[in-house]
C-alpha cells in the first residue's frame, strides 16, 4: 500500500462526487427513456459525459486526497485515457438502462463490460501517476476492487433501470439508490488503492502542482458539470411532467367533445348520431343471427302545455325525469336515445313480438303517473309506435319512418298507448313528410297569404281595425289553415321567418289602407312563442314599421296568455321596450293560461283579449258568463279594453256589450277576407255595413 494518509475532508469531497455522479446517472437514465430520435441521443450523449466526468473526477479527487510525502505528477495521455474510458462507460450504462426491458441475459453482460471499465480507468489513472521505481501491486486487493467494480456495477445497473421513470413522490428512493451506488463506487476506488504499494526510500518527484488546489479545481469542475447537468434534466424532466398533464387534459376534453358529439346534453342519452350507428349494428347482428329487435318511437303528449305553462326550466326537469323513469324499466341490450325535444327512441333486442308489447305497455304505464317537479305536480302520457325487424323495414331509414308513423297512429287514436306498425299507416305519415317538405318551399315560393278578420266597435261598428290571419295556397290541397301547418312551422323552426314575413305583409297592406284615407284602422298581428323569444324582435319590428311608413300605435301584436307567462320577466322587458316604441300590445287568449296577477298589472298591455272557447257556449246563466264578467271587471280594474272574439249569435252580441266589451270580432259581423275585398267594401266598413 502507498505509504501516505488521507485528508478526510478530499475524502468525503470524493464520496460527494460520486454519490452526485450516481444520482445525475438516475436522471439522465430517465431523460433518455421517455424521449426518442435526436432528443434521445443529446442525452444519452450529454449524460455520458457528465457522469464519466463525475465518476473520473471522484477517482482523481480520491488519489489527490492522499497526503504522500512528495508532490504526484501524472502523464497527460494516460490521464486523458483514463477520463475517456469512464465516459465511454458511462455512455455504454445509459444506453443499456435506457431500453424497454433489460434481462440477466443483458444486464449480466453489461454489468461485466461496465465494471471492467471502471476498473481500467481506475488503473489507467494509477498508471499516469509519475513514480519511480513503478508501483508494486498486491493482487489480493486487485481481485477484491474488481469484484466490487463487477458487483457495483451489477447494482447500479439494476437500480438505475428500476428507477428511471420514479415520479417526484418516490424521490427519497432515488437518493436512496444514488447513496448505495456512489459508496460503491467509491469503495471500489479506495479498495484499488489498497493495492498499490511503494517502497518509501524509492518515492521522488518534488514539483508539481499543490494537491489541495488541484483537488478544489478538479471538485468544482466536476460539481459544475454534474450540477449543470442535473438541473438541465430537472427543469426539462417539470416541463415533460407539464406537458404530459396539456396532453392529458386535452385527450380528457377530447373525450368529452366525443361524448357530447354522440350524447344528449341534458338527458345524456345518446343522440341520433349514435342511435344511428347502433341500429346499423343491430341491423348487421340481426342479419348475422337470424334474430329480431324492436325500435320504439316514443313522444311525451302534453310536453309543450307544460313548457308553455311553466317554462323552459320545468320542462327540461322533467325530461330528466322521464329519462330516469324509463331506463328504470329496461333490461338486457338495449340503447335509449332523445333525438329531439320530447322525442325518444328505444333500441330493444327482443325473441317474439309480444315481448315488444310487454315492454312498451311498462314504458307507458311508467310514464302515466304525476311527476313531481318543485313546486308543480306535472302530468304526462307516453304515446309510443313500434317497429319489428326485419318485417317493418330492411334499413335504418325505413325502420325509422315505420316507427314513427305507428306513434302518429298512437296519438290519433288517443294518445296515451301504442301501436305495432302497419302499412296503411304509412300514408298518414307520408302525407305529413310531404307537407313538411312543402312547407318549407312554400314561403320562397310565395304561396303564404294574409286574410283579415274585421274588429268592430261594441255592438256593431264602424270596423276599428283588423286581425291579419294566415293562410297557405298549397298548390294541390288548395287553400290549408294555420291549424294544419303551424304545428310543423313551430317544430321545424320555420314559425320565425314565417312570422316576421306576416309582420312585414301586415305593415305594408295597412300603407296601402292609410294610402287610401283609412288612418284610424289598426292590425293585429299574433306571435307565437318561439318568434316572441328570438332576440331579435324588438329590431325586426320596428323596421317594418319603418319601411311601409307605419305609425307604431296603429300595429298590436298579440301574445298567448301562455306566452306572456312563459318567462314573464323578459316578456315584460320585450313589450315595454316594443310599447315604449309605440306599439300596442294584446294578451290572447285571456282565461286560458296561467296568469299571475302580479306580472298581468305589470305587462305593458292595452287590451285583453277573451278566448272564444267562453264565448261559444255564452249564456247569461252559465259559468262561462260567469268566468266573462270576472275578466270584464278585472280588465277594467286594470285599465285595460276588452276585446271578444268568436261572436257568432247576436245574443252573444248583446250579452258582451252589456258586459262592457269594448270591441267584438267575429262572423256574426264579419268572416276573414282577402285584403282585396276589404279595400273593395272600404266605404261600406267606414260606416258600419259588415262583409258579406
Amino acid at each position: 500500500m502507498l505509504d501516505s494518509q488521507y485528508d478526510y475532508i478530499l475524502v468525503v469531497v470524493s464520496f460527494v462526487v460520486a454519490i452526485l455522479a450516481s444520482y445525475t446517472a438516475l436522471n439522465m437514465a430517465g431523460r433518455v427513456s421517455t424521449n426518442s430520435g435526436v432528443s434521445s441521443w443529446i442525452w444519452l450523449s450529454g449524460g455520458g459525459v457528465a457522469m464519466g466526468i463525475g465518476i473520473w473526477a471522484m477517482h482523481f479527487i480520491g488519489m489527490l486526497a492522499m497526503n504522500m510525502s512528495m508532490n504526484m505528477r501524472y502523464e497527460p495521455l494516460l490521464t486523458a485515457l483514463s477520463l475517456a474510458i469512464a465516459i465511454g462507460s458511462s455512455l455504454f450504462a445509459l444506453w443499456l438502462v435506457s431500453a424497454p426491458s433489460l434481462h440477466l441475459r443483458r444486464l449480466i453482460p453489461g454489468a461485466v463490460v461496465m465494471g471492467l471499465g471502471i476498473t481500467a480507468m481506475h488503473y489507467t489513472g494509477m498508471a499516469a501517476l509519475q513514480v519511480s521505481p513503478s508501483v508494486v501491486w498486491d493482487l489480493y486487493w486487485v481481485a477484491l476492487s474488481v469484484v466490487i467494480a463487477l458487483v457495483a456495477s451489477f447494482a447500479a445497473l439494476w437500480l438505475t433501470f428500476r428507477l428511471r421513470h420514479q415520479a417526484t413522490e418516490v424521490a427519497f428512493r432515488r437518493f436512496g439508490a444514488a447513496i448505495l451506488m456512489g459508496l460503491a463506487i467509491a469503495g471500489m476506488h479506495y479498495t484499488g488503492m489498497m493495492a498499490a504499494h511503494i517502497p518509501h526510500q524509492h518515492l521522488t518527484g518534488h514539483n508539481g502542482f499543490n494537491n489541495n488546489w488541484l483537488a478544489v479545481l478538479v471538485g468544482m469542475m466536476a460539481f459544475s458539470v454534474l450540477g449543470i447537468t442535473l438541473l438541465v434534466s430537472m427543469f426539462d424532466a417539470r416541463l415533460q411532467a407539464q406537458t404530459s398533464l396539456l396532453a392529458t387534459s386535452l385527450a380528457a376534453a377530447n373525450r368529452e367533445l366525443a361524448r357530447l358529439a354522440l350524447h344528449d346534453t341534458l338527458t345524456r342519452l345518446p343522440n341520433r348520431v349514435l342511435l344511428e350507428d347502433r341500429l346499423e349494428q343491430a341491423i348487421n347482428k340481426a342479419n348475422r343471427e337470424g334474430s329480431y329487435f324492436a325500435l320504439m318511437f316514443m313522444d311525451l303528449d302534453g310536453f309543450k302545455t307544460v313548457n308553455d305553462a311553466w317554462g323552459h326550466d320545468v320542462g327540461d326537469k322533467l325530461l330528466v325525469a322521464v329519462t330516469e323513469r324509463l331506463t328504470q324499466k329496461l333490461k338486457g341490450q338495449y340503447t335509449l336515445a332523445r333525438i329531439g325535444g320530447d322525442e325518444f327512441v328505444l333500441l330493444a333486442e327482443i325473441s317474439a313480438p309480444d315481448e315488444a308489447a310487454t315492454l312498451a305497455s311498462s314504458l307507458v304505464r311508467a310514464i302515466d303517473k304525476p311527476f313531481t317537479i318543485d313546486p308543480y305536480d306535472v302530468m304526462v302520457t307516453l304515446s309510443v309506435g313500434i317497429a319489428i325487424y326485419p318485417h317493418d323495414g330492411k334499413n335504418e331509414r325505413e325502420m325509422m319512418f315505420n316507427a314513427d308513423a305507428a306513434m302518429y297512429h298512437t296519438k290519433h287514436m288517443g294518445r296515451n298507448g301504442y301501436h305495432f306498425f302497419q302499412p296503411s299507416m304509412n300514408a298518414l305519415a307520408q302525407t305529413q313528410l310531404q307537407l313538411l317538405n312543402d312547407l318549407w318551399m312554400a314561403l320562397e315560393r310565395q304561396e303564404f297569404r294574409l286574410v283579415y278578420q274585421p274588429k268592430f266597435n261594441a255592438p256593431s261598428g264602424p270596423v276599428i281595425g283588423f286581425e291579419a290571419l294566415l293562410r297557405w295556397h298549397h298548390p294541390s290541397k288548395g287553400v290549408l289553415s294555420p291549424d294544419v301547418f303551424l304545428p310543423l312551422a313551430e317544430k321545424t323552426g320555420l314559425i320565425v321567418p314565417l312570422g316576421n314575413w306576416v309582420v312585414d305583409e301586415a305593415c305594408r297592406q295597412l300603407s296601402v289602407w292609410r294610402s287610401m284615407g283609412y288612418l284610424e284602422w289598426s292590425i293585429a298581428v299574433n306571435l307565437s312563442t318561439l318568434q316572441f323569444e328570438q332576440s331579435s324582435l324588438v329590431q325586426t319590428i320596428l323596421q317594418a314599421l319603418k319601411k311601409h311608413d307605419v305609425p307604431p300605435q296603429n300595429l298590436i301584436l298579440e301574445v298567448t296568455e301562455t306566452t306572456a307567462m312563459n318567462n314573464p320577466d323578459e316578456s315584460v322587458r320585450v313589450l315595454t321596450q316594443l310599447t315604449n316604441a309605440g306599439v300596442q300590445a294584446s294578451i290572447d287568449d285571456f282565461g286560458t293560461g296561467y296568469s299571475s296577477l302580479l306580472y298581468l298589472k305589470r305587462l305593458p298591455a292595452c287590451e285583453l283579449k277573451i278566448d272564444r272557447a267562453f264565448v261559444r257556449e255564452l249564456s247569461k246563466e252559465g259559468e262561462d258568463a260567469t268566468i266573462v264578467s270576472a275578466i270584464v271587471a278585472l280588465a277594467k280594474t286594470l285599465n285595460l279594453k276588452v276585446v271578444a272574439e268568436g261572436v257568432e249569435t247576436v245574443e252573444q252580441q248583446t250579452f258582451l256589450t252589456e258586459l262592457g266589451c269594448n270591441t267584438l270580432q267575429g262572423y256574426l259581423l264579419g268572416k276573414p277576407v282577402s285584403a282585396e275585398s276589404i279595400t273593395a267594401y272600404g266605404e261600406s266598413l267606414a260606416v258600419s255595413e259588415p262583409l258579406p
